[in-house]
């Protein structure tokens, strides 16, 4: 969503931008390429993946001093700009959820269409794996992932499989881990919905990366550091990142929510954005065409008051 995503966030001739999800620094290009077109500005790039930084880098060297990137995840963004000296910026992009990168980095073990070890982390310097998610917690807790992660209704009886599994020995591999899941699911539902791995695995890569703790707050402290007229624009990949976005953009673009009967407002609720779009931006047929995984990609956008 290249397109919608620039013209989303409206940008301004010097001003100051954030990448909050910079990845291999496919949108940064194109926003850094803004900026340098219209006198100049700044772009700063965060993510949490030393490697994604690195190909980010590279791809990003030619706009020299205008870019910063930063290692760190965009839920510390008030920290970061507290840290480069920077109190208000023009306008946030956020592109949630795991990145082409990192799908198309086969040993990091996001992609069942890869066999490589079972690990799923966006930030590789600590924290549990998928590994230690799929041989050492229980099968209620399994369960209890794939079903409120994944959205999957054969939860159980994949959580069941992995458990017999690992008895006999430990599951080490996404290649593993993707055929139990095959194993898993009737062959009827199998044949519709694509691929009966894809629930599991996302499931298991939010758990790991405890990405829907950091949503709303970081999106209440992204639309604090925009200048009046700023934009945040956030792009979503599955239901339960969109259902987040779109409530905590509903509650920042509320105004009193006293009930109307009341003689004076007493909730002292404030409305501090608007909404850009009360629908989302979906991708384009000739975008769906060319790109498969844009298919779920929904983009919500609000602009400062």
């Amino acid at each position: 969503m290249l397109r919608e995503v620039i013209e989303s966030l409206d940008i301004k001739p010097g001003g100051t931008y954030v990448d909050c999800t910079v990845g291999g620094g496919g949108h940064s290009f194109h926003i850094a390429s803004q900026l340098c077109k219209n006198d100049g500005g700044r772009l700063i790039g965060i993510d949490q993946d030393t490697c994604a930084l690195e190909a980010a880098g590279k791809r990003l060297a030619k706009f020299g001093d205008t870019v910063t990137l930063v290692h760190s995840n965009f839920s510390d963004i008030k920290r970061v700009m507290d840290d480069l000296g920077i109190e208000k910026v023009d306008g946030i992009l956020a592109d949630l959820g795991v990145s082409s990168y990192q799908l198309d980095t086969p040993d990091r073990g996001f992609s069942y269409m890869h066999d490589a070890p079972l690990d799923m982390r966006m930030n590789r310097e600590g924290g549990i794996t998928a590994y230690d998610i799929v041989n050492g917690y229980s099968e209620n807790e399994l369960s209890h992932i794939i079903s409120e992660y994944g959205e999957e209704r054969f939860a159980r009886r994949i959580a069941s499989s992995i458990a017999k599994k690992r008895e006999l020995t430990p599951i080490c591999t996404t290649g593993e881990l993707a055929q139990i899941c095959r194993e898993s699911i009737p062959i009827k539902a199998a044949a519709v919905g694509g691929n009966p791995a894809k629930r599991t695995f996302q499931a298991i890569r939010i758990a790991v990366n405890r990405e829907l703790d950091v949503i709303e707050p970081a999106l209440r402290t992204a639309a604090e550091l925009l200048v009046p007229g700023g934009r945040l624009s956030v792009i979503t990949f599955h239901s339960l990142e969109d259902r987040i976005v779109k409530q905590c953009f509903a509650s920042l673009s509320l105004g009193c929510v006293c009930p109307p009967d009341f003689p004076v407002c007493v909730c002292g609720h404030k409305q501090t954005v608007k909404l850009v779009s009360k629908k989302p931006y979906v991708p384009s047929k000739s975008e769906l065409a060319e790109n498969s995984r844009s298919h779920s990609a929904k983009l919500r956008v609000v602009e400062k008051l």
